[in-house]
C-alpha cells in the first residue's frame, strides 16, 4: 500500500508536516478506517510528524463546492507549521 512505499524513505525525509490528500492517503498514514470527513479539520500525528487530511485534487475538480473546505485544511496546515516554528 501507499504507506509501505513511503516508509523506505523515512530516514531520508524529515517533513515538517504531511498533507494527506484524499481518503486513501489519510487512512493509510493514520491506520484508520474513519471517513475523510471525520479525519479533516484536526491535526493528527504520524511518527511525531503533524498530519492534516484534506480532499484529493481530483475530487475537488469534480466537486468545486468543497474547495472552501480544502482551503480551511491548507490554512490549518500552514498554522501548524507557523506555530511550531518549522517554517524555513
Amino acid at each position: 500500500g501507499y504507506a509501505k512505499t513511503w516508509r523506505p524513505t523515512e530516514g531520508l525525509v524529515q517533513p515538517r508536516i504531511i498533507l494527506a490528500m484524499g481518503r486513501f492517503a489519510a487512512q493509510a498514514l493514520l491506520a484508520s478506517d474513519e471517513p475523510l470527513g471525520r479525519l479533516r479539520g484536526r491535526v493528527h500525528r504520524y511518527r511525531g510528524v503533524p498530519v492534516v487530511a484534506t480532499y484529493h485534487p481530483a475530487y475537488l475538480l469534480r466537486t468545486p463546492a468543497d474547495k472552501a473546505r480544502a482551503w480551511e485544511d491548507l490554512c490549518l496546515a500552514a498554522s501548524v507549521v507557523a506555530t511550531t516554528g518549522a517554517a524555513a
